[in-house]
C-alpha cells in the first residue's frame, strides 16, 4: 500500500461513491415497491446519459433540432426517461404479475439487451467524448493536508460537483419519501401490497410511479457519470458496482444503499492505491470481496431486515 496516497484515495473514493449510492437507490426503490431485482438498471443509466447527450446536440440525428445547453438537456432527458420507465412497467412487467421470480429476472435481463441494442442502432457503438460539461480535466482543487503525510489532496472540480449533485438528489429523494403523500403511499405499498390496496392505494399506479422515479434517478446518475467519463455503452456496467452496494447495505434499505455506495467507492479507491499492478487491476472485484465478508457476518446486509418464517 502506498500510504502517501491514502488521504487522496479516501477523499476520491468517497466522492466517487456518491454517484454509486444514487444509482443504488434506484435499485432499492424498484425492489421495495415491486420486489423486482432490476438487472436493466445500468442500461437505464446508460440510456439517460445518451438521451442527455442527444438533446444537447451531440448527435447528428437531432443535433440541429435541439442543441440544448446541459441545464435544459438534462430535464428533457429526465422527461423522456419517465416515459420509458412507465412504458417498461406497463408493457413489460405488469403482464408478468404473479409469475415466478426467475421469469421476471430473465425479463429484466432481456430488457437490458433490448435497451443496449436500441441505443447501438440509434447512436452507434463508439464512445462519445463530446458530452457537454462545464468543467475541463485541468480544473482542479488543491486541499492542503498537513500532518504525517504532509501532502496535498488534488481533486477534479467535476468530481466534487458530481458528488454535490448526487448528495442533493439523494436528499430530495429521501424527503420525497418521508414527507409527501405520494411518498407515504409508496412506503405503504413497499411494506405490504395487500394492506395498501385495502386502504385505497392504487398499487398498480405506485408500481408505475416507482419505475418512473427509477428512470429519473438513472438519468441523473448517467449524467453525473458522463460528466466524468463521457458517454459509452460500457456505462451500463456501473450496475455491477451498484449491486454489491445494494446487497452490502440491505436490499430494502435506502440508508443502506447510501452507505453501501460510499463504502464501495472507498474500497475501490484504496485498492487502486496499491503499488502492485495486479492488485490495482483488482479494484473491480474489491466490492465483491467486501460484500462477501459482510454477508458472512450479517447475511441480510448492514441495514437489512431479518425475516423469520414459521413452517
Amino acid at each position: 500500500m502506498n500510504w502517501v496516497l491514502v488521504p487522496q484515495q479516501v477523499v476520491t473514493g468517497i466522492l466517487n461513491g456518491g454517484t454509486i449510492a444514487l444509482i443504488a437507490l434506484g435499485l432499492v426503490l424498484i425492489f421495495k415497491a415491486s420486489e423486482v431485482y432490476n438487472f436493466a438498471h445500468g442500461h437505464l443509466v446508460m440510456l439517460g446519459a445518451y438521451l442527455t447527450w442527444w438533446f444537447a446536440g451531440g448527435s447528428e440525428r437531432g443535433g440541429e433540432l435541439f442543441n440544448l445547453p446541459l441545464w435544459a438537456a438534462t430535464p428533457a432527458a429526465i422527461a423522456a426517461s419517465i416515459l420509458v420507465g412507465l412504458a417498461i412497467e406497463r408493457l413489460v412487467l405488469r403482464p408478468m404479475t404473479g409469475q415466478p421470480v426467475l421469469s421476471i429476472i430473465l425479463i429484466t435481463l432481456g430488457l437490458a439487451q433490448f435497451l443496449e441494442g436500441g441505443v447501438s442502432i440509434l447512436f452507434g457503438t463508439q464512445p462519445k467524448s463530446n458530452f457537454p460539461t462545464p468543467f475541463s480535466p485541468s480544473d482542479v482543487v488543491r486541499i492542503p493536508f498537513p500532518g504525517a503525510f504532509n501532502d496535498t489532496i488534488i481533486l477534479r472540480q467535476s468530481l466534487i460537483a458530481t458528488f454535490i449533485v448526487a448528495a442533493l438528489a439523494t436528499v430530495a429523494f429521501i424527503l420525497f419519501f418521508q414527507y409527501t403523500k405520494t411518498g407515504l403511499a409508496m412506503r405503504a405499498t413497499a411494506e405490504n401490497h395487500e394492506v395498501a390496496q385495502g386502504v385505497g392505494i392504487r398499487v398498480s399506479r405506485i408500481f408505475g410511479l416507482s419505475w418512473a422515479i427509477a428512470g429519473v434517478i438513472a438519468t441523473v446518475g448517467g449524467v453525473l457519470l458522463a460528466t466524468l467519463t463521457g458517454v459509452s455503452l460500457n456505462m451500463a456496467t456501473v450496475v455491477l458496482v451498484a449491486f454489491p452496494a445494494v446487497l452490502l447495505g440491505g436490499l430494502e434499505s435506502f440508508a443502506g444503499a447510501i452507505l453501501g455506495g460510499l463504502s464501495v467507492g472507498l474500497v475501490q479507491a484504496l485498492v487502486q492505491a496499491s503499488r502492485h499492478i495486479e492488485v490495482r487491476n483488482s479494484a473491480e472485484i474489491a466490492p465483491y470481496v467486501l460484500l462477501l465478508i459482510v454477508l458472512i457476518v450479517r447475511p441480510e446486509g448492514l441495514f437489512g431486515q431479518k425475516r423469520i418464517e414459521r413452517v
